[in-house]
């Protein structure tokens, strides 16, 4: 009668199963391994004896073998287990800084958390507004083309709008070609294009964004500043629709004791175009260093959509009208907050921003 090569599977398992639990460290499990469970151990070696077995044999034998694997297997992976863990435990022990007799009595940790900018919650309430107000929120890039920036904004080259703006120019392209923006009147250009290629008409659309002009810092003026645009190009808009949004917005972001005005302007890209201003939130309307004892204090440029730049877009202007308005983010922060120097936004100074925690 033949012996069944798996007569000694259990004395097998019970050896390997000791095996495992004497090895003390990961790089000896990791020797042993192919011994243990890997091609050169004793499992291994019976799978392959399995084919001498008779057919009616082989089926129950591999199934009694193959459960002898599974332990094996399980139990190799659970001293892996333990045995990384000692490992990890090893090495914290040997980076421990030894402070000898010293006692830790207190940790310090930091009192407080950072949070956003002034700016850039001042620009998150806006959104707010304009969106309670049925406005939809875009973006657009920093670095735009002298198209997008100057050209389909009716200000073709050598016209004289364009010394309204001390420029920065990027180096990429021909000379004068790249710009980062002046304002964020590019953003109407893109989402014009777009609305005509998909037929997205209507727009009713405010644009948050950092732009950059060669200011010189002053009360009121910054270099690097943030603008946020509006946008409406709709059947029948006139400019009593703009001189409303204004006003609905000046009272739902200041409150109801500040009122807005509208000033004859010039803008290349509105007809008509107008300035609008509110009332000094400094001094309340009296007169002060920030307003120029004016009273008022001004906020952006507003205006209808002139038909050229419609037409640099392919808006049809016989059926679509529009009015655009734009005014500074860091101003909205300076007029709500009653910060009478602008300058004090880029101060880095924490006593100032600690204010507005």
């Amino acid at each position: 009668m033949t012996t069944s090569p798996l007569a000694e599977l259990s004395a097998h398992a019970a050896s390997l199963l000791a095996r495992i639990d004497e090895v003390t460290t990961l790089a000896e499990l990791t020797q042993q391994e192919p011994h243990i469970v890997g091609k050169r151990s004793i499992l291994s070696a019976l799978q392959k004896s399995l084919g001498g077995l008779a057919p009616e044999e082989r089926k129950a034998a591999g199934a009694q073998l193959q459960e002898v694997r599974r332990r094996i297997d399980e139990a190799f992976a659970a001293r892996r287990g333990v045995l990384e863990a000692l490992a990890r435990a090893q090495a914290l022990e040997a980076d421990r800084l030894d402070l000898g007799d010293v006692v830790v009595t207190q940790v310090r940790v930091p009192l407080a958390a950072g949070h956003p900018g002034i700016v850039a919650a001042t620009q998150r309430q806006l959104e707010d507004v304009f969106v309670a107000m049925g406005f939809v929120v875009a973006d657009g890039p920093e670095v735009e083309s002298d198209w997008y920036n100057f050209e389909a904004l009716n200000i073709p080259p050598a016209h004289p709008a364009r010394g309204m703006w001390d420029t920065f120019y990027v180096d990429l392209g021909e000379p004068e070609t790249v710009v980062l923006r002046t304002h964020t009147s590019p953003t109407q250009i893109h989402l014009m294009e777009r609305a005509v290629l998909e037929g997205a008409l209507p727009i009713h659309s405010v644009m948050p964004g950092r732009c950059y002009r060669r200011d010189t810092p002053d009360a009121r003026h910054l270099a690097a500043f943030h603008q946020i645009e509006g946008l409406v190009v709709d059947r029948g808009i006139a400019f009593a629709d703009l001189a409303g949004v204004i006003e609905t917005f000046t009272h739902a972001y200041f409150g109801p004791d500040i009122s807005s005005r509208l000033r004859p302007a010039y803008f290349p890209f509105t007809e008509p175009s107008a300035e609008f201003e509110i009332t000094c939130t400094i001094c309340r309307g009296q007169g002060c260093r920030t307003c120029s004892q004016t009273g008022w204090i001004e906020l952006g440029g507003c205006g209808m959509l002139d038909p050229a730049v419609l037409e640099a877009v392919g808006v049809d202007g016989d059926e679509w009208s529009g009015f655009a308005f734009g005014f500074g983010i860091d101003r909205c922060a300076q007029m709500r907050h009653q910060i009478a120097d602008m300058r004090a936004l880029i101060d880095n100074d924490v006593r100032f921003l600690r204010q507005f925690s």
